[in-house]
């Protein structure tokens, strides 16, 4: 049975992620903050008969909670087989030069500091897996080329430091690939889509099993499966390769 551990996951996409896994045959790590809102989420799922799954406590701002998640972990299992990196904030609106610096301090903490931490943690688990899958969940707003674009549909949407830190996520996504590239890991950045959750005040038009299940299919790539690509079908729904 392979095993996935999955950060923010009590709720939402991450929730559903873990759902969608589980159906699949998976282990599942639900990766939380709050140890009690991730025992509802698995009693959740346990109630829908889906039993292979377990609260794992991890605060991805704090490096303490990421040490001792990884060595509680390294004692529950000797591989870890996917690691899905899907905590992620959005900050308030951001104007590039209004806003504070804190603002942009702490949205980097979690969407691109905390994913590098974690990764870091758990990386040699992950080197016992004979197909490691890392997935760094981002966003259609990482997308630098196509703020660029007066013509894209999404050109008016730039709050300042969420899309700077999914950018920046996404240039460590292809650094990291790069790193892997002569294993058997893949390493890829997808992004969900503009999707209907807590996250945006429920204003996104896509569902959340939608955006799961684009996390759930670079979690599960098999061994010809690209590495180091910028999934979206939202930016690109002809290809799914979203512009860098």
């Amino acid at each position: 049975m392979k095993t996935v551990l999955i950060t923010g996951a009590n709720k939402s996409i991450g929730f559903e992620t873990a759902k969608q896994l589980l159906q699949q045959g998976y282990y599942v790590y639900l990766g939380c903050r709050d140890i009690n809102k991730g025992e509802l989420a698995v009693n959740q799922l346990k109630s829908e008969g889906l039993n292979e799954v377990e609260p794992i406590e991890i605060d991805v701002n704090n490096a303490g909670s990421i040490k001792a998640a990884a060595e509680l972990l390294a004692q529950k299992t000797k591989t870890l087989d996917v690691l899905i990196n899907n905590a992620g904030i959005a900050g308030t609106m951001q104007a590039a030069l209004e806003t504070d610096i804190n603002v942009f301090k702490e949205v980097f903490e979690t969407n691109f500091f905390g994913v590098i931490e974690v990764t870091q943690a758990f990386i040699d688990l992950l080197k016992q897996s004979t197909e490691p899958r890392i997935v760094n969940v981002t966003s259609g707003l990482g997308s630098l080329a196509l703020h660029n674009d007066p013509t894209w549909k999404y050109y008016g949407v730039k709050p300042a430091a969420y899309v700077s830190s999914k950018a920046a996520l996404n240039a460590y996504t292809i650094v990291l690939a790069h790193h892997l590239r002569d294993t058997s890991f893949k390493v890829n950045a997808v992004d969900p889509g503009y999707t209907a959750t807590d996250f945006n005040h429920q204003s996104g038009p896509g569902t959340v099993p939608d955006a799961a299940a684009r996390v759930v299919k670079a979690a599960t790539l098999g061994a010809d499966g690209p590495t180091g690509q910028f999934f979206s079908d939202d930016n690109a729904p002809e290809t799914g390769i979203s512009p860098w």
